[in-house]
């Protein structure tokens, strides 16, 4: 069974493809902005901060290809905790 959900892609973006040296055609537009980038230190991205403390993602690819769509999903439970309304 072919699945359509985890990959999508917009070859018509200005941006496309956002990350140097990323495959167009293997590029997934799906987690545009990452979900996972709140999780700061705990995303399990390829990330640096710079010198004014920003997270920097340019070089990470993980959420832009089909095959770590899973390996988002088992993070998103993280988002939803930072998320959930605190009494």
């Amino acid at each position: 069974m072919e699945r359509h959900y985890d990959f999508s892609q917009n070859k018509e973006c200005e941006y496309f493809p956002c990350h140097k040296g990323a495959d167009p055609e293997t590029f997934s537009c799906l987690f545009c902005y990452c979900p996972l980038y709140a999780l700061g230190d705990q995303c399990g991205g390829n990330f640096k901060y710079t010198a004014n403390g920003i997270k920097d993602c340019s070089d990470c690819l993980i959420p832009h290809r089909r095959e770590n769509y899973n390996r988002i999903m088992e993070k998103m439970s993280g988002i939803i905790e930072l998320a959930r309304k605190k009494d």
